[in-house]
């Protein structure tokens, strides 16, 4: 937990899940810097007006303008549970744990938006398709301001602004953050968002050969399928019967997808951190596989709500960034939590770039990794639950 100081009050803050050797804090200079331009240059949010926070990675935005003055309605919108969950557990502690409304990337938008406030995403996909599905709640008295680090916003960020909502212009860096503003203009045209992209995988990719893949906006690799999916398709285990399989950190699904049409008495769960994530696997799943097929979509950190010894078969491809940061904090809990959701007997698959050396871990894990494959760049592991 770290010590947040806002224009409205100290805020103690936490990522999630909460760690206390995590040195990572849940918010940084663009936020500081966003909040402080509110609290003194900024627009005055009369009662009565609906204030939304696009991208709050942490709930750090939404938590402290809980504590600020005006606005009788007050929302987030967030594609990462993960974030969501920060977000609860740094109202709760605030006190303000009913004064925002938390709202997912996939639920509609609030019809007015009077202050609209964005933290810069990594991906500028999902920077395109939420201000497509924003524009048409914005008027033009809204307020819009983003904020992000120096190497958060590029040419190409502002042009998205200026093209979906209106002209736009930058602030001066103040510790390496910028603010982004923007005046939309109501006679600007509305065009539908790009999102989501699909394309077919070439023959040759295992069961998955030919297969339409779907990919909603911010999800990984989102206009081609990425080297380290492609070996482990070509390296899948050979499996039959009533297998239960996880497709964990599932992206757009596609190594859940071919271990169901591999084996259609497969029943397979499809899950991920990000609600974007797993809307892209269901789209995927239901193109590709059998309608027989039996599959269950779960927005979830990690493996954490399996229950204990129910899965045959994990496939893994963990991230090794956390935003900016670069961190195996997920893959370490991935790792542990698939151990757990395991039987005896049952195998966890992973790809993963080969120097981060993730074999170590996994053989202090379980007692045992294999090497099934590998590249110059990637190798697959697999390990047994004992």
């Amino acid at each position: 937990m770290h010590r947040f100081t806002t224009p409205w009050g100290d805020l103690d803050l936490t990522r999630h899940p909460a760690d206390p050797r995590d040195q990572l804090r849940a918010w940084d200079a663009a936020d500081d810097y966003l909040l402080r331009h509110l609290a003194g240059e900024g627009p005055t949010r009369e009662p009565g007006s609906t204030t939304v926070v696009l991208g709050d990675r942490w709930g750090a935005l939404a938590t402290a303008l809980a504590a600020a003055p005006g606005a009788d309605e007050l929302v987030q919108i967030s594609d990462s549970f993960l974030g969501q969950q920060a977000t609860r557990a740094n109202l709760r502690r605030a006190g303000a744990g009913e004064r925002v409304r938390l709202l997912t990337t996939r639920e509609a938008p609030p019809a007015r938006i009077d202050l609209l406030l964005v933290r810069v995403p990594k991906s500028l996909g999902l920077l395109e398709d939420q201000l497509h599905a924003l524009a048409p709640a914005v008027h033009a008295g809204t307020v819009v301001a983003g904020a992000g680090m120096v190497t958060e916003i590029h040419t190409s960020t502002l042009a998205l602004f200026e093209k979906i909502l209106g002209p736009t212009r930058t602030s001066l860096a103040v510790r390496k953050a910028r603010l982004v503003h923007c005046a939309p203009d109501p006679a600007l045209p509305r065009t539908p968002s790009p999102w989501p992209l699909r394309y077919a995988l070439p023959d040759g990719i295992g069961p998955m050969s030919g297969a339409t893949v779907t990919n909603h906006a911010g999800v990984f690799c989102a206009d081609r399928l990425d080297v380290g999916t492609r070996l482990l398709l070509a390296h899948l285990p050979h499996r039959t019967g009533p297998d239960r399989v996880i497709d964990l950190g599932c992206g757009n699904g596609v190594l859940g997808t071919a271990a169901a049409v591999a084996n259609p008495e497969s029943d397979v769960l499809f899950t991920d951190e990000s609600h974007q994530a797993v809307a892209s696997a269901e789209e995927t799943f239901r193109a590709a596989a059998d309608p027989a097929s039996r599959a269950e979509f779960v927005v979830a950190d990690v493996a954490s709500g399996v229950p204990a010894g129910s899965a045959d078969l994990v496939l893994n491809n963990p991230p090794f960034h956390s935003h900016r940061a670069t961190t195996d904090a997920t893959a370490r809990r991935m790792f542990a939590t698939a151990r757990a959701a395991l039987r005896p007997g049952g195998e966890l698959w992973v790809v993963a770039n080969r120097h981060l050396a993730h074999h170590t871990r996994l053989r202090r894990l379980f007692g045992n990794c294999d090497v099934m494959s590998s590249d110059p760049k990637f190798v697959v592991l697999r390990a047994t639950r004992r």
